[in-house]
């Protein structure tokens, strides 16, 4: 390799009377930027035009593209330069062989970059945001990395059977040491594979836990509870548990508040006021749907009320909580107003 790289350095810089040393340096940077700085041009343009036409987000395109210019870019200065320059056999050999390796990586990176961005681009769409999806990503590109350099190890005459069958028996040997470990890993992928959970959404697990899905990585799911703290909780008890998800199949949702009047009460009139008080809510609080009917439904009879509930509509989960607050204030006002009596339960 020494030998090669010293021969392939005397082509490039061997000085000559007429200035050959320059004309060839010239000539090798010249392309090597040219090249760069072409695809560089070319690839913000193209990116732009397709953030424009598909509405995929420029910034995820510049992620997923990172590095593949300047890779090309080398690519066509390494070209020109062979086309160009006078080069012996063994440096054009190692040349050749580099453009070679630098064109598997690029394949590389860029079905790498590809499959990754792909799949944030249909995750995050669905949860109305740019989704962390780290265990997909992590996993695509691991396996996509591991074939490119198979391939670059075959290009460069290694043989890789023994290395394949090597990988197998460690394989097996590594499957059977972290069994929790990829319990964790396959639970996480089915998980998202099978679309039961997106990032975003609010979900309440059967142990107790619940809040916003923000993150699933190889072996555990982040949720942020209500109280702005993180519940780390492991793929494999997800998947094993019941899950009641609040974000599917739709974000809104109905609640119910129990309400009690005394006997003797007009009933006609505490569905009027109720519902009237109920649509004012609604309208006048965010995360209250303003088109939803409320509705009352009188339900039994105690031992010192009549006992209804009273159906709200709310856009999330999350906001059940502030329209019950001001219902129940609003509604205990507007009862006194109207000397609607609400008994004390025994």
């Amino acid at each position: 390799m020494l030998e090669t790289l010293t021969q392939l350095l005397t082509a490039i810089g061997n000085p000559i009377q007429n200035g050959g040393f320059k004309t060839h340096l010239i000539v090798f940077l010249i392309s090597l930027a040219l090249g760069i700085v072409i695809l560089r041009v070319v690839f913000s343009k193209l990116l732009k035009i397709i953030a424009r036409k598909t509405k995929i987000s420029h910034s995820l395109l510049q992620q997923t593209f990172k590095g593949i210019p300047t890779l090309l870019g080398i690519l066509i200065g390494l070209y020109a330069v062979m086309e160009i320059l006078t080069i012996p056999p063994h440096p054009l050999l190692f040349l050749q062989r580099l453009f070679h390796a630098i064109v598997i990586l690029s394949l590389t990176l860029m079905v790498a970059h590809l499959g990754s961005g792909y799949l944030k681009h249909k995750l995050g769409k669905t949860s109305e945001n740019l989704a962390s999806t780290s265990i997909l990503a992590t996993a695509i590109d691991l396996t996509v990395y591991a074939i490119g350099i198979l391939i670059l190890l075959e290009s460069f005459g290694v043989s890789i059977s023994p290395l394949i069958t090597a990988l197998g028996v460690g394989g097996l040997a590594t499957a059977l040491a972290l069994q929790d470990t990829l319990a964790n890993l396959f639970s996480g992928i089915n998980i998202l594979v099978s679309k039961q959970i997106k990032m975003g959404d609010f979900v309440k697990l059967s142990t107790g836990e619940e809040g916003h899905v923000v993150d699933m990585n190889w072996r555990n799911t982040t949720i942020r509870t209500p109280t702005e703290n993180m519940a780390v909780v492991p793929n494999k008890q997800i998947a094993s548990s019941i899950i009641t998800n609040y974000a599917q199949p739709y974000a809104e949702c109905s609640i119910s508040i129990p309400i009690g009047v005394s006997y003797g009460s007009d009933l006609n009139l505490v569905e009027k006021v109720t519902v009237e008080i109920a649509k004012r809510v609604l309208q006048e609080i965010d995360g209250g749907v303003k088109t939803f009917e409320p509705l009352v439904r009188y339900g039994s009879f105690a031992g010192s009320s009549i006992n209804f509930n009273v159906i709200l509509r709310v856009k999330t989960v999350t906001d059940q909580q502030l329209i019950c607050h001001e219902f129940i204030k609003r509604i205990y006002e507007r009862y006194q107003q109207e000397g609607i009596i609400i008994p004390i339960q025994k």
